[in-house]
Protein backbone atom coordinates (compact mmCIF):
# COMPACT_ATOMS: atom_id res chain seq x y z
CA UNK A 1 0.00 0.00 0.00
CA UNK A 2 1.43 3.44 -0.91
CA UNK A 3 2.51 5.55 2.09
CA UNK A 4 -0.19 8.22 1.61
CA UNK A 5 -2.97 5.63 1.44
CA UNK A 6 -1.56 3.86 4.49
CA UNK A 7 -1.40 7.15 6.41
CA UNK A 8 -4.97 8.05 5.38
CA UNK A 9 -6.23 4.62 6.45
CA UNK A 10 -4.47 5.02 9.80
CA UNK A 11 -5.97 8.49 10.31
CA UNK A 12 -9.44 7.22 9.42
CA UNK A 13 -9.07 4.44 11.97
CA UNK A 14 -7.83 6.89 14.61
CA UNK A 15 -10.72 9.32 13.95
CA UNK A 16 -13.24 6.47 14.11
CA UNK A 17 -11.76 5.35 17.43
CA UNK A 18 -11.89 8.91 18.79
CA UNK A 19 -15.49 9.49 17.73
CA UNK A 20 -16.44 6.13 19.25
CA UNK A 21 -14.84 7.17 22.56
CA UNK A 22 -16.65 10.54 22.46
CA UNK A 23 -19.99 8.87 21.73
CA UNK A 24 -19.43 6.38 24.56
CA UNK A 25 -18.70 9.21 27.01
CA UNK A 26 -21.76 11.12 25.72
CA UNK A 27 -24.00 8.14 26.33
CA UNK A 28 -22.67 7.86 29.88
CA UNK A 29 -23.33 11.57 30.53
CA UNK A 30 -26.83 11.35 29.05
CA UNK A 31 -27.61 8.19 31.02
CA UNK A 32 -26.69 9.98 34.26
CA UNK A 33 -28.21 13.42 33.59
CA UNK A 34 -31.09 12.69 31.22
CA UNK A 35 -32.73 15.36 29.05
CA UNK A 36 -33.85 18.80 30.18
CA UNK A 37 -30.66 20.53 31.28
CA UNK A 38 -28.74 23.45 29.78
CA UNK A 39 -26.24 22.88 26.97
CA UNK A 40 -23.51 24.31 29.19
CA UNK A 41 -24.13 21.60 31.81
CA UNK A 42 -23.85 18.81 29.24
CA UNK A 43 -20.75 20.43 27.76
CA UNK A 44 -19.03 20.66 31.16
CA UNK A 45 -19.92 17.09 32.10
CA UNK A 46 -18.86 15.70 28.73
CA UNK A 47 -15.54 17.58 28.91
CA UNK A 48 -14.99 16.10 32.38
CA UNK A 49 -15.86 12.59 31.15
CA UNK A 50 -13.47 12.88 28.18
CA UNK A 51 -10.64 14.23 30.34
CA UNK A 52 -11.30 11.38 32.76
CA UNK A 53 -10.73 8.98 29.84
CA UNK A 54 -7.34 10.55 29.19
CA UNK A 55 -8.28 12.62 26.15
CA UNK A 56 -7.06 16.16 25.49
CA UNK A 57 -10.09 18.49 25.45
CA UNK A 58 -10.40 22.21 24.76
CA UNK A 59 -13.66 23.94 25.78
CA UNK A 60 -15.07 27.01 24.06
CA UNK A 61 -12.09 27.18 21.72
CA UNK A 62 -11.95 30.42 19.74
CA UNK A 63 -12.17 29.91 15.99
CA UNK A 64 -10.95 32.92 13.99
CA UNK A 65 -12.01 33.63 10.42
CA UNK A 66 -9.53 34.60 7.72
CA UNK A 67 -10.98 37.13 5.29
CA UNK A 68 -8.88 38.72 2.55
CA UNK A 69 -5.73 37.64 4.32
CA UNK A 70 -6.77 39.14 7.66
CA UNK A 71 -7.48 37.04 10.72
CA UNK A 72 -10.71 38.26 12.30
CA UNK A 73 -12.24 37.27 15.62
CA UNK A 74 -15.92 36.89 14.78
CA UNK A 75 -16.94 35.28 18.02
CA UNK A 76 -17.02 31.71 16.72
CA UNK A 77 -16.43 29.22 19.53
CA UNK A 78 -16.13 25.47 19.27
CA UNK A 79 -17.91 23.79 22.19
CA UNK A 80 -15.32 21.01 22.49
CA UNK A 81 -12.27 20.11 20.44
CA UNK A 82 -10.98 16.64 21.28
CA UNK A 83 -7.34 15.70 20.65
CA UNK A 84 -7.17 18.70 18.24
CA UNK A 85 -8.90 16.44 15.69
CA UNK A 86 -12.63 16.15 16.42
CA UNK A 87 -15.07 19.01 16.91
CA UNK A 88 -18.03 18.37 19.20
CA UNK A 89 -21.03 20.67 19.18
CA UNK A 90 -23.32 20.16 22.15
CA UNK A 91 -27.02 20.91 21.77
CA UNK A 92 -30.09 20.69 23.99
CA UNK A 93 -32.83 21.26 21.42
CA UNK A 94 -36.11 19.62 20.45
CA UNK A 95 -34.51 18.17 17.30
CA UNK A 96 -31.59 18.76 14.98
CA UNK A 97 -32.15 21.38 12.30
CA UNK A 98 -30.17 21.87 9.08
CA UNK A 99 -28.53 24.96 10.57
CA UNK A 100 -26.84 22.78 13.22
CA UNK A 101 -25.16 20.63 10.57
CA UNK A 102 -24.24 23.73 8.57
CA UNK A 103 -22.67 25.30 11.67
CA UNK A 104 -20.58 22.20 12.36
CA UNK A 105 -19.52 21.91 8.71
CA UNK A 106 -18.41 25.57 8.77
CA UNK A 107 -16.38 24.91 11.92
CA UNK A 108 -14.77 21.89 10.26
CA UNK A 109 -13.82 23.95 7.21
CA UNK A 110 -12.46 26.87 9.24
CA UNK A 111 -10.46 24.64 11.58
CA UNK A 112 -9.20 22.13 9.02
CA UNK A 113 -10.64 19.26 11.06
CA UNK A 114 -12.14 16.35 9.14
CA UNK A 115 -14.73 14.98 11.58
CA UNK A 116 -17.27 16.47 13.95
CA UNK A 117 -20.09 15.28 16.14
CA UNK A 118 -23.40 16.99 16.82
CA UNK A 119 -24.78 15.78 20.13
CA UNK A 120 -28.32 16.63 21.19
CA UNK A 121 -28.81 15.76 24.85
CA UNK A 122 -32.46 16.90 24.96
CA UNK A 123 -33.78 13.57 23.69
CA UNK A 124 -35.09 10.45 25.39
CA UNK A 125 -32.50 8.14 23.78
CA UNK A 126 -29.21 9.72 22.73
CA UNK A 127 -28.26 6.80 20.46
CA UNK A 128 -31.53 6.96 18.50
CA UNK A 129 -32.03 10.69 18.01
CA UNK A 130 -29.14 12.63 19.49
CA UNK A 131 -25.97 11.84 17.52
CA UNK A 132 -24.97 13.08 14.10
CA UNK A 133 -21.50 12.57 12.62
CA UNK A 134 -20.36 15.13 10.05
CA UNK A 135 -17.29 14.72 7.83
CA UNK A 136 -15.46 17.29 5.75
CA UNK A 137 -13.56 15.84 2.80
CA UNK A 138 -12.69 12.59 4.49
CA UNK A 139 -14.04 9.05 4.09
CA UNK A 140 -16.88 8.36 6.52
Amino acid sequence: MPRNLHRAAGMKEHLNSLTQAIISASIAVHRELGPGMLESAYEACLAFALLDRGLFVERQKALPLTYRGQILDCGYRIDLMVERLVIVEVKAVERFERVHSAQLLSYLRLSGCKVGLLLNFNVKWLVDDGIKRVVNGFPA
